[in-house]
């Protein structure tokens, strides 16, 4: 029924899992929330302030964000030298998407 539908609309695959497969993998919309509501973009702001998460895995999905077109990362010449991270138009797109989730657990699980 799915392979009919996206058919018909002239699509190869769902959006849905075109989306999923953007910021689907662990930790991506940690990052993005993180960029987009903490205003973070250093490295070691995000390994501070995302829990269970490595430097490995953090710079692997870096990389992967910026490959993807969600950020783009920027080499500032100073001694030492640092690596700032912003969003692109792609990745701010985000932005209403995050702010839905969160309204949607603060709806239907509050914090306690």
């Amino acid at each position: 029924m799915l392979t009919a539908h996206l058919k018909k609309y002239g699509m190869k695959r769902c959006p849905i899992d075109n989306s999923i497969k953007m910021i689907g993998r662990k930790f991506t919309l940690h990052i993005l929330r993180n960029m987009i509501l903490l205003k973070q973009k250093r490295f070691s702001q995000f390994l501070g302030s995302i829990e269970g998460i490595s430097t490995k895995t953090l710079s692997i999905r870096l990389n992967e964000m910026e490959k993807e077109g969600l950020i783009t990362r920027a080499v500032i010449s100073t001694k030492p030298v640092q690596i700032e991270y912003y969003l692109t138009e792609k990745g701010e797109m985000f932005e209403p998407i995050l702010k839905l989730l969160g309204e949607l657990s603060l709806k239907y699980e509050p914090a306690i």
